[in-house]
């Protein structure tokens, strides 16, 4: 079977899992004991790997927070905001294209009378940065707009909306899950940015870690929130709880090696992504479209509809000899809210598949969609 659901998971690389086995095995001990070697090696082993993520995003260790994942990260930050700043403003940004990790969140506080606004995207999925300015009020205390979209590949420019909401005194929270390893991200060149959520296993580590960089000013302050999780007093007290060294171990050397292989493994999935375009142009002409735009994008996501063909019995046909999917992993009972704010009908949403690659694939496995 040919696995191209990278958006939903990748496998674990040998390396990542040889370090991980370590500290499954051996090296067993609670990074928050003391003087024992047990304790303490775990302990070098958090700090190393901490170390190798903020060299991926050039950002410091203070402003790492480890957490169970992308959905905890973005939970904890939106609802730790939320509480923070109530009395500052209850009103909150995001658009109708974002993972329902943040979605989900909005419609919580809404019910606890916060106000969102939901802007709209365009028909790749991207924020007008005109939207979001005009969008923001004096009693706007968050903005949460996605990096990169987990069904489409776009890429919103957050550079620049983050300077809008740094002009205008306004927190900024990315979900940069799917951009993670495809581009670069500077966390040093985007200063508008407070709070970034990012998981460990988009990017060929395990399951179960991820993290939350969270600003530090010039005085080495971050960016104060109530925590989600209390109760231990780890991360600098933001986020409580016993550290999964095996994960957090695995994910910094996932981090490592995206790190090292961020030009050649973005070069390698756009070779893939255009061989696979061009099998499927040749092999089914106007029976497709592509949803994806083919500029402003990560590589190796291609979201493409079969016209007339309903897309879950496509899948089922296929999942024999390729893994794909109709969009995000955490709502694939539900028609893609993705494609339908992007201005798809149902129709069309129902007849759209979502085949994201790997880096370590070759263009040869590619060639299984020419026997379809």
């Amino acid at each position: 079977m040919l696995y191209l659901d990278n958006s939903a998971t990748t496998p674990i690389l040998p390396e990542v899992r040889e370090q991980m086995f370590t500290y499954l095995e051996n090296e067993y001990g609670n990074p928050s004991g003391k003087y024992y070697k047990l304790a303490t090696d775990s302990k070098q082993a958090v700090k190393k790997a901490r170390e190798h993520i903020c060299k991926l995003f050039n950002s410091t260790e203070n402003e790492i927070v480890f957490t169970s994942g992308s959905t905890e990260s973005n939970n904890m930050i939106i609802k730790g905001v939320a509480d923070y700043y109530a009395k500052k403003g209850k009103h909150i940004i995001t658009s109708k294209a974002e993972h329902v990790s943040v979605l989900d969140v909005c419609i919580f506080l809404e019910k606890k009378g916060f106000e969102i606004t939901y802007l709209d995207v365009d028909s790749y999925g991207r924020v007008n940065p005109n939207d979001l300015e005009l969008a923001i009020r004096d009693d706007t205390i968050l903005i949460s707009i996605i990096w990169a979209n987990n069904e489409t590949g776009s890429l919103n420019d957050i550079s620049t909306l983050s300077t809008i909401a740094q002009q205008k005194n306004v927190l900024f929270h990315t979900d940069a899950t799917q951009a993670v390893g495809k581009i670069e991200i500077n966390w040093a060149k985007i200063p508008g940015v407070g709070f970034l959520s990012a998981s460990a296993h988009k990017v060929f580590g395990p399951k179960g870690i991820g993290i939350s960089i969270i600003r530090e000013d010039e005085y080495k302050q971050s960016i104060p929130f109530t925590p989600l999780i209390h109760g231990g007093g780890q991360e600098n007290n933001m986020r409580s709880g016993t550290y999964a060294v095996h994960n957090i171990v695995g994910f910094g050397e996932a981090a490592k090696l995206a790190n090292e292989r961020l030009i050649q493994n973005s070069e390698q999935m756009k070779l893939l992504e255009s061989s696979l375009t061009q099998i499927l142009k040749n092999k089914f002409n106007d029976h497709i479209s592509f949803n994806s735009d083919d500029k402003k994008k990560i590589p190796g996501v291609v979201n493409v509809r079969f016209i007339g063909v309903n897309n879950e019995i496509l899948l089922k046909k296929l999942a024999p000899i390729i893994a794909a999917s109709s969009g995000s992993a955490c709502s694939s009972s539900k028609p893609s809210h993705v494609l339908q704010a992007m201005g798809f009908s149902l129709k069309e949403v129902r007849e759209s598949i979502r085949f994201s690659l790997s880096p370590y694939q070759s263009l040869k496995e590619m060639k299984v969609f020419e026997q379809l």
